[in-house]
Parts: C-alpha cells; sequence; structure tokens
C-alpha cells in the first residue's frame, strides 16, 4: 500500500471525538491552578455538548475527583471517556497522536514529543500516543526518516485535508532555537509530510508570535477553515512587535498557491491587546480556535476585540455555532483551546 494513500483529515471533518487531558501540573499556570482546574471543566462541557471527550487524566484518584466537578457542572459525562495516565502536561495537541486515515481506516502516529526541543521533563508525555491508540483500538506507527525519530507537534501544522498544509519557518528551520531536527531542510520536511500525511503542497509562513513558548505555533497564526480559505491573524498597531512579522505572513499567503493551483481565499483575524502577566508577554491569539463537529470554540480575552473575532468565524462557519470560550486564565500556561485538544477522525 502507497504510503501516500493515508491522508491528515482537515478539523472540519467528522470527528469521532475530542482528547483533552486534565492539567495536574500547577507548574504550568502558577497561581492560577485552582481557577485552571474550573475553567477547563467549562471547555469539557462545551465540547461534551457536541461529541465525545477523551479525557487522560494522571491517577484514578484525579477521575473520580474529575467525574465529580463534571457532575457539579452538569457535564453528560455519558460522553467522557477516561484515559488514566500520568502526563508532564496537558497539551495533546503536541504530544498526542496524530491520526491520519485511508479510506476508513485509521492509524495512529506518534511523532516523538520532545517538550519542543526546550523542556527536559516530557518522557511522560511521550507514551501518551500509545496510551491513546490502545485505548481506541488503532495501530500506531512510529514516525522515521532516514532511519532516525522524527519530532513534529500538532500546533506546528494545518491541513486543509486535500494536499495542503500551512506550517512555519521560525518553528521548523530555526538553526540554533527550539532545534526539533536537526539539519533538516524544507525538502526534508515536505517529504515527511508527503509520505506520513498525504500533503504535496506546502505553505510557509515565517516567525510566529511575540512569547509563544513553541517558537512559531501556526495554530497561532493562520488556520484553515475549509478547503481553499485561510483564516489569518494581523495586529493593527504598527508599534506593535506583532505587526511586522503578522504583515509578512499576509503577503506571504497573498502568494501561496494551493495543491491545485489556485490561491487561497484569504480572510483576517484581529490580534487582541498585548497581555502581560508577571512581566511576560503572553502568546494570546484568536487564532487558537477549535472545530467541532458542529460548532467552533474560540478564545476570548476580555477584549472589545473578542466580538469581531467572534463575528469573523461566524462569517466564516456559517452553518456551525461559535462559541467564546473565556481563555484569560488559560493563556498564562502558553496556550489556549486548540493547543489543550486533538481531534480525532471518525
Amino acid at each position: 500500500m502507497a504510503a501516500t494513500s493515508w491522508r491528515f483529515p482537515a478539523e472540519w471533518e467528522k470527528q469521532h471525538g475530542i482528547l483533552l487531558c486534565f492539567p495536574h501540573n500547577g507548574n504550568d499556570w502558577p497561581g492560577k491552578y485552582g481557577a485552571i482546574q474550573w475553567a477547563f471543566v467549562e471547555f469539557i462541557k462545551k465540547v461534551a455538548t457536541f461529541e465525545e471527550v477523551f479525557l487522560v487524566v494522571a491517577s484514578e484518584k484525579l477521575k473520580e475527583k474529575v467525574h465529580e466537578m463534571l457532575k457539579l457542572a452538569h457535564v453528560d459525562t455519558d460522553r467522557v471517556s477516561f484515559i488514566v495516565h500520568k502526563t508532564n502536561r496537558s497539551w495533546m495537541r503536541d504530544s498526542g497522536p496524530i491520526i491520519v486515515k485511508n479510506g476508513t481506516q485509521r492509524k495512529a502516529l506518534n511523532f516523538n514529543f520532545n517538550g519542543w526541543a526546550k523542556y527536559s521533563n516530557y518522557k511522560l508525555d511521550r507514551h501518551v500516543p500509545q496510551k491513546v491508540s490502545d485505548f481506541l483500538n488503532v495501530p500506531l506507527e512510529q514516525v522515521t526518516y532516514k532511519g532516525k525519530p522524527v519530532v513534529l507537534e500538532g500546533g506546528a501544522i494545518d491541513v486543509n485535508g486535500k494536499g495542503t498544509l500551512i506550517t512555519s519557518e521560525e518553528c521548523l528551520l530555526d538553526p540554533k532555537i527550539q532545534v526539533r531536527n536537526p539539519g533538516f531542510t524544507k525538502e526534508d520536511y515536505e517529504t515527511i509530510f508527503k509520505e506520513y500525511l498525504g500533503v504535496t503542497n506546502t505553505i510557509w509562513l515565517g516567525d510566529g508570535i511575540k512569547g509563544d513558548d513553541t517558537h512559531g505555533h501556526i495554530d497561532d497564526l493562520a488556520r484553515f477553515v475549509n478547503e481553499n480559505t485561510i483564516v489569518t491573524v494581523v495586529e493593527s498597531d504598527t508599534s506593535d512587535a506583532n505587526y511586522a512579522p503578522l504583515q509578512d505572513n499576509l503577503k506571504r499567503l497573498e502568494k501561496a498557491v494551493l495543491e491545485n493551483g489556485k490561491r487561497p481565499k484569504l480572510v483576517t483575524l484581529p490580534m487582541p491587546k498585548r497581555i502581560d502577566f508577571e512581566g511576560i508577554t503572553l502568546p494570546a491569539s484568536y487564532a487558537n480556535f477549535l472545530m467541532l463537529n458542529k460548532a467552533v470554540l474560540m478564545p476570548t480575552f476580555n477584549d472589545s476585540r473578542d466580538r469581531e473575532a467572534l463575528n469573523t468565524l461566524a462569517s466564516v462557519f456559517p452553518d456551525r455555532e461559535v462559541i467564546g470560550i473565556s481563555a484569560i486564565d488559560l493563556i498564562w500556561g502558553f496556550g489556549t483551546l486548540h493547543c489543550l485538544s486533538q481531534q480525532i477522525p471518525k
């Protein structure tokens, strides 16, 4: 069977459910861990309204606690399945498996998570793909290239399901900072994308947003909302550090083509006003939204631009309910809704 017969479905395609991991490492949200737990319960509740939740919990004891919290919040617990496994962190977009399909067949890809090539405590997270594939009863494949493991986080890529992928040079090609795969070129990555994800066309953007702990993840920058439309964030304040890189990304998208040779339709999303906490600029972005079967969950930041972003997404998702989820506490962990989740295709 040819490797390219497998493909990574787009996020808006029919989903089996959403993989989440209940936060248990308070160090990811210092001083806000109590608030984060209830924010996460609300996140679970919204997802469970529309589809199944596969929830990783660190222990049987935490499972019991979370189950009680979900009942207090009137979450439909019949739609929540628990996977007991202790992780280092909760960022399932990056440590969880990527599920690809070939017709009705599914398999899980393990992209060898290494803490974003930044942190040393990721060894527990590396077992997440195996735990999830065992639970779903789908085979797991270790992703390798030229005999070596390939490191790639789900937050670094976005696809239209037809053969085009968007990623960023800052994340995958920086030769010195958070180097996932030393020596890899664009051609190397594009070969891997083709072999494992069924991608024939890659759009390379430049830099990510200021404060991004992952060093340039695409899911804070630009996202496919259908097979030929990309929403991309822009900063209106010319004095803001994000202004120039986001303008550069917009120009790249204006010159980009899809797998069929046509230009994508572009829709711009505003950036929220800069959020600083304890002297740190946080990577808040409306592009970190999560698509569900009949809804889209978008992070909000107690900002007047929340409404503009919600309206923009509502215009590009006419058949889905667009719901704002307060992420003002979540962003203290350097990520929000999309970073915390991974869709499981049907």
